[in-house]
């Protein structure tokens, strides 16, 4: 608790607090705007963070994670179109309300629930990544390896029918996370005689060319003349929820919370998965509603979900250092220029960036409510009319300049490139990127464990499974990848009884 009050003082502050409140609206701003989102921002934004206060540059990028999501669902109500993937399913029902003139009710659940799912999960990681950095603390080499190990894993357990996908991504990740100095040897590997790459392949530029160069090169590829899509957008009026329509939402807000924020924790699972879960799971619990047609429920679940998983994401990253979804490794880039090291050393080493971190997010959501609120009433009309020409020219601009910052390299610039185009190309052909981001980041965390495991038990396989906490990993592993196996059967079974 002394520590969760040291965090609670240092978000006070006055930087940090305009700091994390300019993240909050900034990130609202960016969400409301179709074609940008959380990703492609926190992406630009880093680089510009390094000349900042480690605190003050924590504070902007967690306002900015926090509601860019909540911010997707603005366009998505208006006009059914999704300012960020994770709307897409608050667009189903959102949109029904709207066109029965009820855009102002619809804002206000997208609203609370987003607040609220973000509370949830911003009291998991509260109390619950200190405790698991603590546990952290009696990780071995076989541990950590086998934690990485589990990373990948639920990859291919979360991939819900994109597992070969998942695995081609994922390998070339694991390719890419070879490049540099050979843990073992020191000998040199895949660096083609560029000194830049002996240390691996610069993970911010790398970001930064598959989120932001890539969302660039999407815009210029499209047929279409984007021109203004908002047309008259009619000024709505969004309100706090009344008291009955709270008690409606309070079960649906608890499950999509719990989900969301479980699914969040998971390394790889990702924010679409956790939205249509609790889709799901709003539609089996209220059977006699019709969802698709201007349900408050159909909203709610989607909305509490995808703001749940926000948080919740930090907690492997914080505790641990592994990157819950790919927009949270763009902190671990974050805490990287600032000279920080996530995992258990964080909280013991800087106890006051960790703690301000986990109590940022609390308070950024508790600020997501009167800026949403305001935001929808007096500026969302206006920010949507911005034209995506404009906002893209204004994105290469900060990529470039962004990159190039990190190290004052022109060789970060075609980095930018070079995953602006292999992330073009992917989004082209739909191959999930957090797969390959998950495996640059844990590749080499993999060799490094695995040899110091071998040196450790004498070149012996069996520390892995005689070590109990590595056990449990081994487990949980195995589990995740027989999972789609055991789902497909059991299928098969059903259909064949039906």
């Amino acid at each position: 608790m002394e520590n969760i009050m040291l965090g609670f003082s240092q978000v006070l502050m006055p930087a940090n607090l305009l700091a994390l409140t300019l993240g909050v609206l900034a990130g609202v701003v960016v969400g409301s705007l179709p074609g940008l989102n959380d990703s492609i921002a926190l992406a630009v934004l880093i680089p510009v963070t390094f000349g900042m206060d480690a605190k003050v540059a924590m504070c902007l990028l967690v306002g900015i994670y926090v509601s860019a999501c909540y911010g997707g669902s603005i366009p998505a109500v208006l006009l059914k179109i999704p300012g960020t993937a994770s709307s897409v399913v608050t667009a189903i029902d959102g949109h029904e309300m709207t066109k029965k003139g009820q855009a102002g009710l619809a804002l206000s659940i997208s609203t609370t629930s987003s607040v609220v799912g973000g509370i949830i999960s911003s009291v998991v990681l509260l109390f619950f990544s200190p405790f698991l950095a603590e546990q952290a603390l009696k990780f071995g080499p076989p541990e950590y390896f086998m934690l990485a190990v589990m990373g990948l894993c639920t990859v291919i357990g979360m991939a819900e029918g994109q597992i070969l996908k998942n695995i081609m991504v994922m390998s070339f990740g694991l390719l890419l996370s070879c490049i540099g100095f050979s843990p073992q040897t020191g000998f040199q590997r895949m660096t083609f005689g560029n000194p830049y790459l002996l240390e691996g392949i610069p993970l911010v530029p790398m970001l930064i060319g598959l989120f932001g160069a890539a969302s660039v090169l999407e815009l210029a590829a499209s047929k279409e003349k984007i021109t203004n899509i908002t047309g008259n957008i009619k000024q709505v009026r969004v309100q706090l929820l009344d008291k009955e329509m709270r008690r409606r939402l309070l079960p649906t807000w608890a499950h999509s919370g719990v989900i969301g924020t479980l699914i969040g924790i998971i390394p790889g699972a990702g924010m679409l998965m956790a939205i249509y879960l609790a889709y799901d799971q709003a539609k089996r619990r209220n059977r006699s509603l019709d969802f698709g047609t201007g349900v408050p429920e159909g909203i709610a679940a989607a909305e509490t979900a995808n703001n749940a998983v926000v948080a919740s994401s930090m907690v492997p990253l914080l505790a641990l250092g592994v990157p819950g979804n790919s927009t949270s490794a763009l902190f671990l880039g974050a805490l990287t220029i600032q000279g920080l090291r996530p995992g258990p050393s964080l909280y013991t080493d800087f106890p006051d960036v960790a703690y301000l971190l986990v109590t940022a997010f609390l308070a950024a959501n508790l600020l997501m409510l009167p800026i949403g609120i305001g935001f929808c009433n007096f500026l969302a009309g206006k920010i949507l009319r911005l034209r995506r020409e404009v906002l893209s020219g204004a994105v290469l601009i900060l990529c470039v300049s962004g990159a190039f910052a990190v190290s004052n390299s022109i060789f970060n610039i075609w980095i930018v490139i070079i995953f602006g185009i292999i992330g073009f190309f992917m989004n082209k052909f739909h191959l999930p990127q957090s797969p390959l981001i998950l495996a640059v980041v844990l590749g080499s965390m993999m060799e490094k464990n695995f040899l110091q495991s071998m040196v450790l038990s004498d070149s012996s396989w069996s520390i892995f499974v005689t070590r109990p906490i590595s056990l449990v990993l081994v487990l949980l592993s195995a589990g995740f990848v027989l999972s789609p196996v055991i789902k497909k059967a059991g299928s098969r079974r059903k259909n064949g009884r039906g």
